[in-house]
């Protein structure tokens, strides 16, 4: 039986829920986890406030209308705020303004939601590891603390690679010491089902389909079957990072955009090729030239992103065009596009 087959409504919480149960029970995988998790958490940190100030400045990207014509969000820093810019068509809008407070937390674990909904951070102070879960409309409106309720403990783990994960718009998974936890951001509370103990997890927009590690195998569900497979990166390169990860899921869930993890704890974005699960070997990508990031849309597209623009391709690696980022947005992180 195809457990996917059902679905009348992808961002739907509880349908999600159930159908991550019924994969991870139709496959057989183990719920030992991992070397992988996050260490333990610290005590929550004290929490700020966040002011969103929006503004409004034209940029000389027409081809954005017509390629991308839904909206780009992208994360900047000044010393004391995060700044998230909403680019749709030529106009460049900051929507949200984020106080980053003390310590790392916060510059660390800023996201957006897939469909370009939510933003979600942790709090944290000065040297801490885990803070205050936190969470707000995508123009910093109805910003929300998630308390302690079992199993969240209430405090969520701010360092590492990517340390927030959201499963649509309305789950977003955490690490609670070295659990993962489902946070219903909806309803502002843990979701129910369970977030398995498979380590590096990452799911598609819509949350149907998934690439994660089980006992240090990785996997990538599609339709009702996982595919185990084996990639192994560049060698020139590896050798000066601490491995893998999967940042971006293809809707079927055939493909994942794979980044290094670096040694430190820094924020880390990048991904650098695309993995074919049923293979394990690189798709070729009609690029030339250092990638920045590449990321599977909702809506099917590929963005793969260079130094000054976003090559777009098809569901099936096919160029559609491409758009030359703005220069005010070009060392920004891109972190999701809403079509």
């Amino acid at each position: 039986m195809n457990v996917f087959a059902a679905a009348a409504r992808p961002r739907s919480l509880r349908h999600v829920v159930a159908l991550a149960a019924a994969v991870i029970t139709t496959v057989g995988l183990s719920a030992c986890g991992g070397a992988e998790t996050a260490p333990a958490a610290a005590p929550p940190a004290t929490v700020t406030t966040a002011a969103p100030v929006a503004t409004a400045a034209p940029v000389s990207d027409p081809a954005s209308a017509t390629v991308l014509a839904g909206t780009r969000y992208y994360l900047g820093m000044t010393d004391q705020e995060a700044v998230i810019h909403a680019v749709r068509g030529d106009v460049d809008q900051v929507t949200a303004r984020i106080s980053l407070g003390k310590g790392s937390c916060v510059r660390n674990t800023i996201t957006i939601s897939p469909y370009g909904e939510r933003l979600a951070w942790v709090e944290g102070g000065a040297n801490e590891d885990a803070g205050t879960l936190v969470t707000s409309m995508i123009d910093g409106s109805r910003r929300r603390t998630v308390e302690r309720a079992a199993p969240f403990r209430g405090t969520a783990n701010c360092l590492g690679s990517n340390p927030l994960v959201w499963n649509t718009n309305d789950l977003l998974m955490v690490q609670d010491g070295r659990r993962s936890v489902l946070i219903d951001v909806a309803d502002n509370k843990p979701a129910d089902g369970d977030a398995g103990n498979e380590t590096l997890k990452w799911w598609s927009a819509d949350g149907r389909n998934w690439a994660a590690v089980s006992e240090g195998k990785p996997y990538a569900t599609g339709g009702s079957k996982a595919s185990f497979y084996h990639y192994t990166p560049p060698k020139a390169e590896a050798a000066h990072y601490d491995g893998w990860r999967v940042r971006s899921v293809s809707m079927d869930g055939r493909y994942v955009a794979v980044g290094w993890m670096n040694t430190d704890v820094s924020r880390n974005d990048g991904s650098f090729a695309v993995v074919d699960t049923t293979t394990g070997k690189a798709a070729k990508l009609p690029v030339n030239g250092e990638v920045k990031s590449i990321q599977f849309a909702a809506d099917g597209k590929v963005l793969v992103r260079q130094a000054s623009r976003i090559v777009v391709l098809d569901p099936g690696f096919r160029q559609i065009g491409e758009v030359a980022e703005p220069q005010e947005v070009q060392q920004l992180t891109l972190l999701a596009y809403a079509p």
